[in-house]
């Protein structure tokens, strides 16, 4: 399980057809500077808990089937420079 990797830094996982929908467990992982989940087919809503990244500098989505809005936790990652 993806939240059992708490000083992981980087996910990059990008163009590897994943389908399914972003894990909130994501949001477990406190160490998390960059998340490249970019052109894969993950689909629905983001998950609020992506809020609780606040060392997030970048998260790269562009290439998915995201849907719904951006959650407004996402306003506390006071580091995040880049969302695509």
């Amino acid at each position: 399980e993806i939240g059992l990797m708490p000083n992981l830094a980087y996910l990059l996982v990008f163009n590897n057809n994943f389908v399914g929908s972003i894990p909130s467990e994501l949001g477990m992982l406190s160490s998390l500077n960059e998340v490249g989940l970019q052109e894969n087919s993950l689909s629905g809503e983001l998950p609020s808990e992506l809020g609780m990244l606040h060392s997030l500098k970048w998260l790269l989505l562009h290439g998915n089937i995201i849907s719904g809005t951006i959650p407004s936790e996402i306003g506390k990652c006071h580091d995040l420079g880049y969302l695509l």
